[in-house]
């Protein structure tokens, strides 16, 4: 009879919503796939052990996906020791594959959360030297297997990690400015913002082009699993032929005729980088992209659409301004400047600004119509919507913006 497995799917905070929202679309595409509970941090869910495959691949806002082994109460360390010692580890993977253990906890009253983690780690090697006289090794930077420990005030749980490294690593990232929003929050911003194909939409701050490559690739069809390795697939008993049916069958849209994503930044080293990753990502239209302030920015379709855009800090505010001006009024004049920009050009566009700055709507001098909480990993966050509604201005005429051609072949993005 088949195994049915209890899945868990943890996603930046705030996301949880849009996750259960994409799993449900997901589990169109399988029988046995069922999403249950949503809670704070993210989504239970069960299916077979290739639905767990299956969420890998087309998950764009899952974090990981972690299929539960056991739970159960304690409390001390040895009882969470007596849990893991129990589990048959070795029919999941075997002596030859490293491990690690990670641990998340919330009020838990043990003192030591390295202790809990070396004695998780001893009921998994104890159990292996009794079966086998020999035991795996523990690698903490490359694992072949990772096993995560949930605890609370009175339940632990642990999970074989089927994702291993975390799923907002698509695989195309080679380059990065600072503190580059990470993919699948990224992912999670534009399912927010009701952004889908065909809406034109604009990042007028794009850094390193997260944004932009989440959506050409969402535009294209290209899940985000499609060119990377994951953990499960070092579990015993893997049935590649049938991954490989999975992946094979996936097909992608065509390339759009016109450019409908556009994105700018003040930096021309960031649109390089932008270029690159682009070509990286496997992305074969042409996205339109120009070297401009923020605040200098126009209309780059007749079209109503979406901007949506991470203000950076600091430096990049205003890189050509005033130098001589303290950065809290460079902000400030910026802000200003970019709050008429929208008001003037942009009539019938929806504006979302995802910023840990809260005060940024009364910098811009615009009343926001909502703002939903977010976490950037621990950095509170909001997204701020602005709706440009559409008055005396009249509408500009596009801008022109030069075009980035990131792939010459279609052969040359399966790399």
């Amino acid at each position: 009879m088949p195994t049915i497995h209890s899945y868990f799917c943890p996603c930046p905070r705030g996301l949880e919503a849009a996750l259960a929202e994409e799993l449900q679309e997901i589990a169109g595409k399988s029988d046995t796939l069922h999403i249950h509970q949503t809670i704070p941090g993210g989504v239970h869910c069960s299916g077979m052990q290739h639905d767990g495959w299956l969420i890998n691949l087309y998950s764009r806002i899952a974090s990981r996906v972690l299929q539960r082994v056991a739970q159960s109460s304690y409390r001390h360390e040895e009882d969470i020791y007596r849990l893991a010692v129990k589990q048959p580890w070795e029919t999941w993977f075997g002596v030859e594959n490293t491990i690690r253990i990670d641990i998340t906890a919330i009020r838990s009253p043990l003192k030591s959360l390295n202790f809990t983690t070396l004695r998780i780690k001893d009921g998994v090697v104890d159990r292996f030297r009794s079966f086998t006289r020999s035991r795996p090794s523990v690698n903490t930077h490359t694992p072949d297997i990772r096993i995560a420990a949930f605890l609370d005030a009175h339940n632990v749980t642990l999970y074989l990690d089927t994702s291993g490294e975390a799923l907002f690593k698509r695989g195309w990232r080679h380059e990065t400015g600072d503190a580059p929003l990470r993919e699948n929050l990224a992912a999670g911003l534009l399912r927010t913002a009701g952004w889908k194909p065909g809406i034109p939409l604009l990042d007028p701050m794009c850094g390193s082009g997260t944004i932009l490559i989440e959506a050409a690739q969402i535009m294209l069809g290209i899940p985000p699993g499609l060119n990377r390795t994951f953990s499960f697939e070092k579990f015993t008993g893997f049935d590649r032929e049938k991954w490989q049916a999975m992946k094979s069958a996936v097909r992608l849209n065509p390339a759009p005729m016109e450019p409908s994503i556009f994105g700018s930044d003040i930096s021309g080293d960031m649109l390089d980088m932008t270029r690159h990753n682009l070509k990286a990502a496997g992305i074969t239209f042409d996205i339109p992209l120009h070297q401009i302030e923020a605040q200098e920015i126009r209309l780059p379709t007749e079209k109503p659409g979406i901007i949506l855009t991470n203000p950076p800090y600091g430096e990049r505010i205003g890189v050509r301004g005033n130098r001589n001006l303290e950065e809290n009024e460079r902000a400030i004049r910026f802000y200003q400047a970019f709050g008429t920009t929208l008001k003037q050009r942009f009539p019938g566009w929806t504006v979302f600004l995802f910023t840990a700055d809260f005060n940024v709507p009364r910098l811009l001098r615009l009343k926001e119509s909502r703002k939903t909480p977010f976490y950037n990993g621990p950095i509170e966050c909001r997204l701020f919507r602005f709706d440009m509604v559409a008055g005396s201005n009249r509408t500009r005429k596009p801008a022109t913006f030069r075009i980035a051609r990131p792939a010459p072949s279609a052969g040359e993005t399966q790399n």
